[in-house]
């Protein structure tokens, strides 16, 4: 399953929610060399209750705005 995601990084709280048939991951992590990506597959996998193995982001490493793919 693909999946759009919107990541807040420095925010006070972690958390998931789904918004118009996107995701808003809000995440604590600053994005300086992949903490926030990190943090976002990290808070994902457990959303979804999968690996973090699972979790890939396929585009905007670099971007607010990303297209993760969850499971297989």
């Amino acid at each position: 399953m693909k999946i759009q995601v919107k990541t807040i990084p420095n925010a006070k709280k972690e958390s998931v929610e789904e918004k118009d048939g996107a995701y808003v991951v809000r995440v604590k992590a600053a994005p300086e060399k992949g903490k926030a990506n990190e943090a976002v597959v990290k808070l994902l996998a457990k959303h979804f209750n999968v690996a973090k193995s699972q979790v890939k982001i396929l585009r905007g490493l670099a971007s607010r705005q990303k297209i993760v793919k969850i499971g297989q």
